[in-house]
């Protein structure tokens, strides 16, 4: 399951903006099947300052452990809470409760991809 209206990056993070320079970062319902039950999401912190590529936190599920990349760069303005608690909410709801964080970003991406493009992408 994907959506038109988001970004998508190599790494299975979803980003979706708001058109005020601050995006919302999660990752993708591809990369919760590979995961399978997320039992705990470690995040960056409000203020963190991050750079698109590069690994930000992690996403620990009963299978493996994966890193958590940022597929922008500039300052985490918002953590998902939610999922100190509820870290399953990954799983069950990837686009919506299941978001991770949010980002003041200093760049427009440019190297995202597309709904189609994401979706070309060779499987892991």
């Amino acid at each position: 399951m994907t959506r038109d209206d988001l970004l998508y990056s190599k790494e299975h993070e979803w980003l979706s903006t708001d058109g005020t320079g601050t995006a919302t970062v999660g990752i993708t319902d591809y990369a919760t099947q590979e995961l399978g039950d997320v039992v705990f999401v470690s995040l960056p912190q409000v203020g963190q300052q991050v750079s698109a590529g590069t690994a930000i936190g992690e996403v620990e599920s009963t299978k493996s452990v994966s890193d958590l990349f940022s597929p922008v760069s500039g300052t985490v303005t918002e953590v998902n809470e939610k999922l100190a608690e509820a870290p399953e909410l990954v799983n069950s709801d990837p686009f919506g409760q299941g978001w991770l964080f949010k980002v003041e970003y200093t760049e427009e991406p440019t190297d995202l991809l597309g709904r189609q493009e994401y979706l070309a992408l060779p499987a892991d």
